[in-house]
């Protein structure tokens, strides 16, 4: 009487034993998923931002190359000939 008794105490105690573990596995997981999310998150805002800045100052370079192209290909006026 008293084995089966202890066999069941013994059960109890690993099972108790694996919830509990069980917790701290999806603790970690989560945090461990939590990070890896948001440092992510900041290495696209980061890249999406310098792409935005090149892409503004290609812009502006391009705007310079081509009103420079203009202004050589200006025809000349009367009082210029």
């Amino acid at each position: 009487m008293v084995i089966p008794f202890t066999k069941l105490f013994m059960v109890l105690v690993l099972f108790s034993t694996g919830l509990l573990s069980c917790a701290e596995f999806k603790n970690a997981g989560r945090t461990i998923g939590h990070t890896t999310r948001n440092v992510t998150r900041e290495i696209g805002h980061g890249t999406r931002d310098a792409a935005k800045d090149i892409g503004h100052g290609t812009k502006r370079e391009l705007q310079a190359i081509g009103q420079g192209a203009k202004e050589a290909v200006k025809p000349l006026s009367d009082d210029e000939q």
